[in-house]
């Protein structure tokens, strides 16, 4: 990857690619200039809605994007995807997006998208099988089309609104109207459509995790700083309920000085340790095969490769840890204050040349930081977990056991512990303390909506309404670093990476420091 012989890099002032991504990385935070005091065709006076183009419609892009869809201060006025429209994509319930989009729509609307209705189901691994259902950005166009239609009183949803893109370069340069993008496309184009989006002034929400390697990481930073436009990813971590409570008992001393962080995940839910197919296999009618690739190097199409089944391969995803890691990661940075790990490595199932282990444990050693002292998180996945403490509660034993719903944290002190749910939820101070109860969760009414605070911060910042959401870029690059250094201890277990957040550099191995800022094709460098 290369900002050097692009028109809207550095290079006429001199200024090499590491050192505007090292410089980047010492700014830990920044504020959102309102557009008023900036001035510039991109402001957006609070009073108006904010026009929305989406960019890749698998699960994440149509749930994300119908939750936009339904906001009064929004209006998708275009969609793109590589992919025209089918039904394979990866849902947690059966026809769970289509029914989710009838009940979007409303009364009149039980039957919309029939032609859609899910295939069935796929076994993926050897424990996990799951229906399949549509993506694609026609069907999402219809549904923007409909879903307008109804709301203008017309119950045949005669609305043409929305214009639709199988490439991403020709929305941004034919929709001059758009203040944001929304970005859900698979790992390996986050950073690509990101940067090409904050440099024509457009606001971003991006889908997790935040990039596909730790320059782009860093890129996105500093292009989002530079160009005063408001970021997101949609985690809620920083923001949530149990983020805010377990801060406030770990500096109140609940558990002492915290010198141990155990985070455990049951993914993959995907094909992960397996090889290249050997055999090429028909492109489907309406897609865009080469596109879909984007930046990452060619290869022959084979549906072991998508959809959602990317998220294994080097290439493409960032196995377990871009999944999920992303989420717990951007807590624990909240919580503890943590900055970049400065050594990092990783045990291992067999390796492959291409596709992340099935199951892996990953150690990374963080610095101290104030009055915190230095501490080691450990990470597993593929259905590895730490030993269970005794005396634990008959519902915090299950967290140590199997099963894909059994993931959780662990915070070790040395006055006790406290565990929690994967992201948190539900804390529990060992020994337990009255003074350490969480409080029952709250109870929502049948009637009200439910808004995701990732958006509503990113909206408000937005219109120039509120300071950076907690999951902006800024913040959120060093929790990316982390993890995807994280990615590369399970590519060479064994290896001890030992890291230069100043230098952007893993200073013990050449070899592995070619993971942490790889090239692109030369179409969609950046």
């Amino acid at each position: 990857m290369s900002i050097s012989s692009e028109p809207n890099g550095d290079s006429e002032k001199g200024v090499s690619r590491r050192k505007l991504l090292t410089g980047a990385a010492a700014a830990a935070t920044f504020m959102i200039v309102p557009r008023r005091v900036l001035g510039g065709g991109g402001y957006v006076p609070p009073s108006d809605k904010i026009n929305i183009g989406c960019i890749g419609l698998g699960h994440q892009g149509y749930t994300v994007s119908m939750e936009l869809l339904s906001r009064p201060d929004t209006q998708i006025v275009a969609v793109c995807d590589c992919n025209r429209e089918s039904r394979d994509y990866v849902e947690y319930e059966d026809n769970g997006i289509l029914k989710e989009a009838r009940r979007l729509l409303g009364p009149g609307y039980e039957n919309w998208g029939a032609q859609w209705n899910s295939t069935g189901r796929v076994q993926l691994t050897h424990e996990f099988d799951t229906s399949v259902g549509i993506g694609g950005r026609e069907p999402f166009k219809q549904l923007v089309e409909a879903y307008y239609g109804s709301r203008k009183g017309n119950a045949s949803g005669d609305y043409k609104g929305c214009n639709s893109y199988a490439d991403y370069r020709e929305l941004l340069d034919k929709e001059k109207g758009i203040d944001a993008v929304y970005v859900a496309t698979p790992d390996h184009w986050h950073a690509t459509i990101g940067v090409a989006a904050m440099r024509k002034g457009k606001h971003v929400l991006g889908q997790k995790p935040m990039a596909h390697s730790i320059g782009e990481a860093r890129l996105m930073a500093h292009t989002a700083r530079e160009m005063k436009v408001a970021t997101s990813l949609t985690v809620n971590n920083p923001s949530t309920d149990a983020t805010k409570l377990i801060s406030e008992w770990i500096a109140d001393g609940a558990i002492g000085n915290v010198r141990e962080v155990h985070n455990w995940s049951s993914r993959p839910f995907w094909p992960q340790g397996i090889e290249r197919p050997k055999e090429a296999q028909p492109i489907p009618e309406g897609l865009d095969w080469d596109m879909w690739l984007g930046p990452a190097p060619e290869r022959a199409f084979n549906h072991a490769y998508l959809p959602f089944v990317w998220r294994g391969w080097y290439d493409f995803g960032c196995g377990s840890f871009g999944d999920m890691g992303c989420y717990s990661f951007a807590g624990v940075f909240k919580i503890l204050g943590l900055t970049p790990p400065t050594r990092v490595q990783a045990s291992s199932s067999e390796s492959y040349a291409e596709t992340f282990p099935k199951a892996s444990m990953v150690t990374l050693d963080y610095p101290a930081n104030g009055n915190r002292q230095a501490l080691r998180m450990t990470w597993y996945d593929g259905g590895l977990r730490p030993p269970r403490p005794a005396g634990l509660s008959e519902k915090d034993q299950q967290l140590f056991t199997g099963g894909e719903e059994h993931e959780g944290i662990m915070y070790v002190g040395d006055k006790g512990l406290l565990i929690g749910g994967f992201n948190g939820n539900h804390p529990r101070v060992y020994p337990e303390s009255p003074k350490y109860q969480a409080p029952p969760p709250k109870p929502r009414g049948e009637d009200e909506e439910y808004h995701d605070v990732a958006i509503d911060q990113w909206l408000a910042a937005c219109k120039g309404n509120g300071p950076a959401p907690l999951a902006n870029f800024e913040i959120q690059s060093p929790v990316t670093e982390a993890f995807l250094l994280g990615c590369i201890a399970q590519r060479f277990p064994g290896e001890v990476i030992d890291w230069d957040t100043a230098n952007m550099k893993i200073t013990s191995s050449d070899k592995l420091n070619a993971c942490v800022d790889p090239p692109m094709r030369s179409a969609y460098r950046i």
